[in-house]
Order: structure tokens, then sequence, then C-alpha cells
């Protein structure tokens, strides 16, 4: 059950209440910097383990992979609790920063979209690779929950993955930037995410101005006007309309053949409640949505005081212990949604 916070009685209140009153935990890092075939670069930061002497086997432990929102990294404060959350549950988890995001330098005009998985791929052949017989549970936070559905969508059965979380996940590219261009959620969240956006071109501005022209996309009041500007060019889509065609999870629900739990609040400024893929997860036998009456963007403070209590927090807990606990019924549940495919 979830608790919403009661004086957080609206949407944009969870979102905004949310960094200010959640603390940080402190979590040490170990950075690995992974190339990928474009030339590029990003890095991946695996958690320091409490304490290992009496912990499980390194080679089953399961692994718990988190994806940030845009612009964001594995130094959020959403990150870092659900990061302590997975270490305190007995998990390895390890943290996917965009490129850009983590303050290293761009080797490419290339740094992230919702639509281009390429990058998430390599990440997850690179922890199998490492750890093959460790059980790998992927939490995508609003973008990185974009992220996880496209890679799901797009590999099948391929996927990598026991199973995923995401949490605030924005299923419809149009639809949120929609959103996000009223009055009030342009001056709140809008333009303070374009000047972040606009940021990272900047600070790369000598390896970026040779695809795109650089003062134009610094220009761009909206992110709507930056993924015309940057986005499109950048990753060679005709225009934005097909950008946001591509990017929306929301037409892929079908193709989805890993177990994913969805948690989405009515009331997200990020992602509208028309916007979620109802009909399409009610046929799922993979998808399953939670949506919370409350709750905002990557909000879901709880208790009176909630700087104390999160259920995202308290979710992953549940979910992750679900999961890693019953292999058996997820290669059932696998096996089952595969000899249904051939009747039809």
């Amino acid at each position: 059950m979830f608790y919403p916070t009661l004086w957080c009685f609206e949407g944009r209140l969870q979102t905004i209440f949310r960094v200010l009153v959640q603390p940080q935990p402190p979590v040490a890092y170990w950075s690995e910097v992974l190339q990928t075939p474009d030339g590029g670069q990003f890095l991946l930061d695996w958690a320091c383990q409490h304490d290992r002497s009496q912990g499980p086997d390194p080679t089953t432990q399961p692994i718990v992979l988190l994806l940030p929102g845009i612009t964001g990294s594995s130094q959020d404060s959403y990150i870092l609790q659900l990061v302590n959350q997975a270490l305190r549950d007995g998990y390895r988890a390890v943290v996917f920063n965009n490129r850009g995001c983590r303050g290293e330098e761009l080797l490419t005009h290339r740094a992230f979209s919702a639509g281009n998985t390429e990058d998430l791929e390599i990440v997850v052949k690179h922890i199998k690779h490492h750890y093959p017989r460790a059980p790998l549970l992927a939490v995508g936070i609003s973008l990185g929950g974009i992220l996880v559905l496209n890679h799901l969508a797009r590999t099948g059965q391929a996927s990598g993955l026991v199973a995923a979380l995401t949490l605030s996940a924005c299923w419809d590219s149009s639809e949120t930037t929609r959103s996000l261009e009223t009055p009030l959620n342009s001056l709140l969240f809008n333009q303070r995410l374009t000047t972040e956006l606009c940021h990272i071109v900047n600070r790369n501005r000598k390896v970026m101005e040779k695809v795109v022209n650089v003062d134009f996309v610094l220009q761009a009041r909206t992110i709507r006007q930056f993924d015309e500007r940057y986005t499109t060019v950048a990753f060679g889509y005709q225009d934005c309309v097909t950008y946001y065609q591509t990017a929306s999870p929301r037409t892929k629900v079908d193709a989805i053949q890993t177990p994913v739990l969805c948690l989405n609040a009515a009331d997200d400024p990020f992602s509208p409640v028309h916007a979620l893929p109802l009909q399409a997860a009610q046929h799922s036998p993979h998808v399953a949505l939670l949506i919370t009456a409350r709750g905002g963007h990557i909000g879901f403070l709880e208790g009176l005081f909630p700087w104390q209590h999160c259920y995202m927090n308290r979710l992953l807990h549940q979910y992750a212990k679900a999961i890693f606990q019953h292999p058996v019924e997820l290669l059932k549940l696998r096996d089952l949604s595969c000899s249904e495919g051939g009747k039809s």
C-alpha cells in the first residue's frame, strides 16, 4: 500500500518536494569507462558494498542496474536512495550514466536520446560477460524507464534481464512534451531541464559543432525545441515527430517478453494518465502497470515526515525480493508465453 504525504496534495508538489526533503545517503562508487563502437564513452558507477566478508557468492549475487532520468547521474538523490536500498538488501548495484551526464567529456557529437538503446545493450552484455551466473534486474527512472522499455521491446527474449522495474517512465514522448509546455509546468520543469541539456551541448561545443549548429541549439527554451535542433540532427531522425514516435514505448507493449512492473502516478506532470497503455498492458503477460492516484514524477513521498519514507524504495525492496527469490517461476512464465505465442 502507498500512503502519500497528506500535505503534498498535488503531483507538482510531490515532484518538487522530493528533491528538497529526501536525504542523500552516502554511497561510494568506483567508476568504469566503457567505449562504444562509434568512438564514444560513458561511465558505469559500481557501488562499493558495505561488508563483503560474509556476503553472498559474488558469482551469483543478484545485480540491480539503475538508469537515471534525463541529465541525471549516479549522484542524484533518488538514485542514491535506490542504490542504498539495493545494497542493504544484499545486492550488487551499478548505475549506467548516459553519455556526458557524469561530467565526462563527450568524444562524439552523440550524447543520448530516448529512442537509442545501443549503449544500454552494451552495458547489459558487459555485465553478463563478467557475471554470467548473476541475475540482472534493470530499474529505469523517467528517461531511464523509457530506455529500459525500448530495450525490452527491441530485444524480446534476448534482453539479458530476468526482469525490469520502471519508475515514472514517460510512455508517449509527444504527450510528455505537450504536458511540459503548459504554463506552470514550463516554468517549474521544462525551462530548467532544457537549460541542463543545453549545458551538456555547450560544455562539449568542440565536438558538437561538427554536426549541429551549437548557437542555434543553445537558444532552445523548451525540450521540444532542443530535440528539434539537437536530438533529431545528432541521431539522424527525419524530424521531431518521427523521433517521438520511435522513442515512445506506448506502442511497443506487445513486443515486450521480459517481466516488467511499471509504476506511474495519475498526477505525474511529465506523463499524463491518458498516455498510459492501459489496454495493451491488460493483454500482456509480461507488462504490469501499477498506477497510483498521487505521487507526481519521481516523487512518491509517503508518511507525515517523508524525508525518511519513499514508496519507490519500498517497491524496489519488495519487487527485487520477489524476482530474485523465484527464478523458476519466471522461467515457467516465459515458457508459458512462448507456448501460447506458438499456438496463436
